[in-house]
């Protein structure tokens, strides 16, 4: 396993990169331009063609990275609710799909929250020396307005991720890319009246028997999964023994899936050593990045949850993980 970070292509060559250059991070999570507000389909210079993709892993690789994931989707939520322009929406996945394999690109990390993606209700809660973490209250979500194209159900929500499947594995297994389902955030169904079906190990037994594809695959999102599970490690050993933990973030969380908090990454409930040993377990080599990280000090105006300080903690602490893992192992493990 390979320690990697989230790069968006719009910071090119600014202080983050230059930061985790330092840090020795020579994989890259990435990002691609946002598309235009009006899409022409007829338009043969969208984020995910093939010439601006390769104009953008050359932007990465100029910059000392290189580019084994992205995670990043095109418009989807016509798809993920079934309604008349899905298949243009997912034609364009496939396309993009297409273009990771001839850039020998080979992850896609994508999620199926409908409407609405990750949502904490606060991202400033008072952490460890004045630092500062997200999280999430149900009640107080709840009390927002209804959803404005009104609730879908969890059975609508999976006959609809089915038929995207079904156009969408075999372009992938055509083009040598793995696409890593990330779980929803919080994990909960349903949320503000809208279903949501990646929020339990029993979704994500589900979603590998939907298809026994070799592309088809999990992120596996630490904090999520362990408001899904008591045993961590376990889950690991359970989903990935297949081999099917495309890539891995690495953090942690205190609490319940109803009412949480964002934690350091050495300070959650979490034994994220035994966690490091799990992935060893089961032959993991893909990219692994921190993510959800604390604000710290002098950090103002970053998206809460990715500023530079708290991701270089997270990858000097995982590094020590990794080499800890390794002299666990015994004679024969790299």
């Amino acid at each position: 396993m390979r320690i990697a970070e989230m790069l968006p292509v719009e910071g090119a060559g600014g202080d983050l990169w230059t930061l985790m250059q330092q840090a020795g991070v020579t994989d890259a999570v990435g990002s691609l331009p946002a598309p235009p507000p009006r899409i022409d389909v007829n338009s043969a210079d969208l984020p995910w063609d093939y010439l601006p993709m390769a104009r953008t892993k050359d932007l990465y690789e100029r910059n000392g990275f290189q580019l084994g994931v992205i995670e990043w989707r095109p418009p989807l939520n016509l798809a993920k609710r079934g309604l008349p322009g899905r298949d243009e929406q997912i034609d364009a996945v496939c396309t993009l799909l297409r273009n990771m394999g001839r850039l020998d690109i080979p992850v896609w990390c994508y999620e199926w929250m409908t409407d609405r993606n990750w949502v904490r209700t606060s991202t400033a809660i008072p952490s460890r020396g004045g630092s500062t973490v997200t999280g999430f209250n149900r009640s107080v979500f709840e009390a927002g307005p209804p959803p404005p194209l009104g609730p879908i159900s969890e059975a609508q929500l999976w006959a609809n991720l089915e038929y995207f499947l079904a156009k969408v594995l075999p372009v992938a297994e055509e083009a040598g890319v793995r696409i890593a389902m990330h779980p929803d955030d919080p994990p909960l169904s349903p949320l503000g009246g809208i279903g949501r079906i990646m929020s339990s190990v029993a979704g994500f037994e589900r979603l590998l028997e939907i298809s026994h594809s070799p592309v088809n695959g999990i992120t596996f999102c630490q904090g999520n999964f362990r408001l899904m599970t008591d045993d961590l490690p376990a889950t690991i050993r359970e989903l990935g023994t297949t081999g099917k933990i495309f890539f891995v973030h690495f953090r942690d969380v205190e609490g319940t899936a109803e009412n949480f908090v964002e934690t350091w990454h050495d300070a959650g409930p979490t034994d994220m050593l035994a966690c490091i040993e799990a992935y060893r377990d089961i032959g993991f080599d893909g990219l692994m990045r921190s993510d959800h990280v604390p604000t710290l000090h002098g950090e103002v105006g970053l998206p809460a949850g990715y500023g530079a300080l708290g991701r270089l903690f997270a990858v000097g602490y995982m590094r020590g993980l990794l080499e800890g893992a390794a002299r666990t192992a015994g004679p024969g493990y790299r």
